[in-house]
């Protein structure tokens, strides 16, 4: 039987200390101990043993709400708050039946803890110990809890205003490529979290509040009943009934009271820390310390304050003395290392004066080479005097920031690296304008307020905060210069938000779409063909020199560009040029035989938002009418249409497009691979973003759906 009961123990003991080390199941079984001490009595032992718990716990959360680095670190606070909350209630239902069971037997009836509490701060007095309680629940009550509980409710509040907003600038950093899809996630998710923790910090500051009350309750109903139990049903002295129930309510309200402030000033520490980086001594210590003058001036009042008669000197004195070494030491250790570090040259030089007096005398500045005259820049953005904080190191250094991006981001989306822009002052130009200039030639220029935010309404309505009223430069769209402190209004009245650096990116952008085909010169080509896969270099010396030459695969990648095209797959690019080469040398002819073969691409850029291409189709009419203008023969044909007919088609067009946009769709041309070349020539001159397919281009995947006729 022995042997028996040692393999059982053998077997149970691992199995019971496994358990214990899963987190989850050691949480439910805690509170489910929790809910059990509300129903089943606690002898003294043991309900000491819960208090010291909860003292500890209550201990635990204060420090970590001091050494976090932000509120989103201890995003459990919330639920720690209950299971805290919860565990105090508990033991106060625990200790006032023993009290009320057991308080006629003296102050120890309830356990040591509750002795020692109330013992300790009545020191014999029970009217003391009553005050002492009644200040303690005023300032949980009235100060902290109420507090913290208004900062959660606000800080909930513009959580939730603020994060349309906030969602709009990830988006808008996510198009312009300064961060990537998983960073943009990772925001997102962080700003959920930040909006839950706040929604959840408003609710929880209510579990403090309420506990408060209960204890508050607890405690003069353990009093008055302890009162009448003892003198009405166990027959002692009202005297010793009141000394004893006192100490034991008074030791109990303490002992569940103090660590209800310690966790209600846990929670007005995490919410009051939004905003502030780093752990709270940092914060605290860093900033108070930041800022010598302060520290002088208190020291200079404290003197002050030494001297007047009546109040006691030294420890006036003894502050000021620390305040001012305070003061002193920062001071001194504030000095710009750059000062020092020009005394340090001084002193290297100070020896030789010959040295000393040629350094004093200016540099005779180089002259600049003939040759950089005839240099010409692919783009050039020239600034204001009043926009040059957008690109220096004290301010935001976004503009730099985004250009490099925008760089990035064209690479990957057309295969086509962007010309470096070069970026400088111009003081002719008016303090707020800027101009882009495309290889010298002005190709765009904006007004913009560095200071301020530009709001569009993406439904075309009237903006109705204050501003200054303006046109946006890239798309000519109704806009408002606002104030920065405006910007959750806007976002939260669905305003399109936008920064001055976007503004000016966003430009670029566009002027570089437009200009691709001029921007991709010989040297760029010759750079993309070195730079193939060794895979294709076979490929690649076939072509060139002896079908092709260099110059021609660049005329037909810039009639790609020049449609905005993607030239990212080079290698099929090059293969369709191998197989037009067996029938024509017109480049024409080539780029267009490229674009069927690029038909899966290009039908997917010119999908729209339903997942279909939206089509509009030319009439019999108009596919006999061009062809029929056609003349010349082979690589020789051109279009040759009478005025008065272009007018006429031209007049037709428009009025389909704008019968779609009517609709809220933006077609794409359809026409017969013969004359699509032609068409898009004469369409691009009115509208130029507008796509022009020929049937070969549509992939037989590609869903359409046929909106009209022209």
């Amino acid at each position: 039987m022995a042997t028996e009961l040692g393999d059982l123990r053998k077997d149970l003991l691992p199995t019971v200390l496994n358990t214990l080390r899963q987190s989850d199941i050691l949480m439910a079984l805690g509170v489910i101990g929790i809910l059990v001490v509300l129903i089943l009595p606690l002898p003294g032992f043991l309900l000491d043993i819960m208090l010291a718990l909860s003292i500890t716990f209550s201990v635990m959360v204060l420090l970590t709400s001091l050494f976090i680095e932000r509120p989103l670190d201890f995003n459990a606070f919330p639920t720690v708050l209950l299971i805290a909350t919860m565990l105090r209630l508990s033991l106060n239902l625990a200790s006032t039946r023993l009290i009320l069971a057991n308080g006629h037997e003296g102050p120890d009836a309830a356990g040591q803890v509750i002795e020692a509490f109330g013992g300790f701060i009545m020191q014999g007095n029970f009217v003391i110990g009553i005050i002492v309680f009644a200040i303690l629940i005023i300032v949980n009550f009235v100060v902290i809890t109420k507090g913290s509980g208004r900062i959660a409710e606000v800080a909930a509040r513009f959580s939730l205003d603020a994060m349309p907003g906030k969602q709009m600038a990830i988006d808008a950093d996510l198009s312009a490529g300064l961060i990537d899809e998983a960073s943009a996630r990772k925001r997102r998710k962080e700003l959920e979290e930040e909006s839950a923790f706040f929604g959840a910090m408003d609710g929880a500051a209510k579990f403090v509040r309420g506990d408060a009350v209960a204890g508050l309750m607890i405690t003069f109903i353990n009093l008055v009943a302890g009162l009448v139990i003892g003198v009405g049903q166990m027959g002692i002295s009202f005297s010793d009934a009141a000394t004893s129930y006192t100490i034991l309510t008074v030791g109990d309200g303490l002992v569940s009271q103090i660590p209800a402030l310690i966790v209600s000033t846990a929670a007005g520490l995490l919410v009051s820390k939004a905003g502030v980086a780093g752990r709270a001594d940092v914060a605290l210590f860093g900033q108070l310390g930041a800022f010598p003058q302060a520290m002088g001036v208190t020291s200079g009042l404290l003197v002050l304050l030494a001297v007047l008669p009546g109040l006691p000197a030294l420890p006036f004195l003894l502050l000021a003395g620390g305040t001012g070494y305070i003061a002193w030491r920062t001071r001194k250790g504030a000095q710009p290392s750059s000062a020092r570090a020009r005394a340090g040259q001084a002193g290297e030089t100070g020896g030789d004066d010959e040295d000393a007096q040629a350094e004093k005398k200016p540099a005779k500045p180089a002259e600049e080479p003939i040759s950089q005259v005839l240099h010409i820049d692919p783009i050039r953005l020239e600034l204001g005097y009043g926009l040059l904080p957008l690109i220096s190191e004290s301010g935001s250094g976004r503009l730099t920031d985004q250009i490099r991006a925008l760089r990035r981001q064209l690479a990957s989306e057309l295969g086509f690296v962007m010309p470096s822009v070069r970026i400088q002052d111009n003081i002719q130009l008016p303090a707020n304008t800027y101009t882009v200039k495309v290889k010298e030639m002005e190709a765009g220029r904006g007004d913009i307020r560095p200071n301020m935010l530009l709001v569009m309404d993406p439904q075309g309505g009237d903006i109705t905060l204050p501003g200054e009223a303006t046109t946006e430069p890239t798309f000519g769209l109704a806009a408002t210069w606002i104030a920065r402190s405006l910007r959750e209004e806007a976002s939260f009245k669905g305003y399109t938000v936008v920064d001055p650096a976007t503004v000016v990116t966003t430009h670029i952008t566009e002027l570089v779409k437009d200009n691709l085909a001029d921007m991709l010169s010989f040297a760029e080509t010759q750079k993309l063909l070195k730079d193939l896969d060794e895979d294709y270099q076979k490929l690649l010396a076939d072509l060139v020199p002896g079908r092709i030459s260099a110059a021609g695969i660049q005329r037909v990648l810039q009639g790609l560009l020049a449609e905005r095209v993607s030239i990212r797959d080079l290698p099929l690019i090059l293969e369709a040029i191998g197989e037009a080469l067996s029938h024509t040398q017109n480049v024409i002819f080539i780029v267009e035989h490229v674009r069927a073969r690029l038909a899966r691409q290009i039908s997917n850029s010119a999908t729209g938002p339903g997942g279909y291409i939206p089509l509009l189709t030319l009439s019999s009419a108009w596919e006999g009418a061009f062809s029929e203008a056609l003349v010349g023969q082979g690589d020789e044909r051109q279009l040759a249409m009478a005025p008065a007919r272009l007018q006429e088609f031209i007049r037709a067009m428009r009025d389909a497009f704008e019968k779609q946009a009517m609709r809220g769709e933006l077609p794409v041309i359809v026409t017969s691979p013969a004359i699509r070349a032609y068409v898009r020539s004469i369409v691009e001159r009115f509208r130029p973003s507008t796509v022009v397919l020929s049937q070969n281009e549509i992939h037989p995947k590609a869903r359409i759906k046929t909106l009209g006729q022209i």
